[in-house]
């Protein structure tokens, strides 16, 4: 699902920064407190919301929310 998130972000323009959790742990750690301990991937931070494992229609939602998106 990971590469599906990545893909679909970069064909509607959308910037973003990749962090690998299996290689940095505090970034582990994070995912987890926003998961209630599971590591769910993607873990999708958009200004204050956080989304586990969205869709592609509910990162649109988010983005258009957040003004990155029309």
């Amino acid at each position: 699902m990971t590469t599906r998130t990545r893909e679909h972000l970069r064909s509607v323009g959308v910037e973003y920064d990749y962090i690998d959790i299996e290689k940095d742990r505090e970034a582990r750690q994070w995912v987890k407190e926003q998961n209630g301990g599971k590591e769910k991937k993607p873990t999708v931070r958009i200004h204050d919301r956080v989304l586990a494992e969205p869709s592609n229609g509910e990162l649109d939602r988010e983005l258009a929310a957040a003004g990155l998106r029309a």
